[in-house]
């Protein structure tokens, strides 16, 4: 009975172990394009944030690529700053991410060490923090929208605010916004100065790419 006992128990502890494991073992990617490449990046938890899928990030960086010189990037719901990071790779002269999340702001910040000064994390809301951001800024601008999806709770209603925030920013800054979006969400074809001049869907995710008019 006793010998039971004990293989039950060290059972027990090993099926813990294993999923200890599981909870606790770092997640990573790796910079799929540019100067950076093979650089790896640490993601982090996929129950903080959604990280941006490769054909996602890859599509971007087709359509940006040649358009990023003495361009500032900025990463809005910034996760791990992969997409920043991934900007800095292909020719942004500097990037920015915003998180709030902080397990996922000081993944950010670990990822910056790869980039000489190059890359800014900020912890924050990005209702709260963009508006100051893109005004202090005087270099061109693309910004980068990649919010939780709406069926979050407390979501809802994410992709009106976002609009509503492109009301308050210097548009005259802002060369392009990308909108990583649910599919089944129809984004306007015009957004203040901006139109929308690509739409590219990947299952269940989307992006809206937006070029300010004033700027063509």
């Amino acid at each position: 009975m006793k010998n039971k006992i004990l293989r039950v128990t060290k059972s027990a502890s090993s099926s813990y172990k294993k999923k200890r494991e599981k909870y606790t073992k770092k997640l990573f990617t790796f910079i799929e394009s540019g100067i950076y490449k093979g650089k790896k990046l640490l993601l982090p938890s996929f129950e903080t944030t959604r990280s941006t899928k490769s054909i996602v990030s890859t599509c971007v960086f087709n359509v940006l690529r040649g358009h990023l010189q003495d361009v500032i990037f900025i990463e809005a719901f910034g996760g791990s700053a992969l997409m920043a990071a991934l900007a800095l790779s292909n020719g942004a002269l500097r990037a920015y991410a915003i998180e709030l999340d902080m397990k996922a702001y000081f993944i950010a910040l670990e990822n910056a060490k790869i980039f000489e000064n190059t890359l800014f994390v900020i912890n924050g809301n990005t209702f709260e923090v963009l508006q100051n951001l893109v005004q202090s800024l005087e270099k061109k601008l693309v910004l980068y929208f990649d919010p939780p999806f709406d069926i979050r709770e407390g979501f809802k209603d994410i992709y009106e605010r976002i609009f509503a925030l492109l009301k308050e920013l210097d548009c005259n800054k802002i060369f392009m916004v990308i909108i990583e979006h649910r599919s089944n969400k129809k984004t306007p074809e015009f957004l203040e100065n901006f139109v929308r001049v690509k739409l590219k869907k990947f299952g269940s995710s989307s992006l809206s790419f937006y070029e300010n008019v004033e700027k063509k």
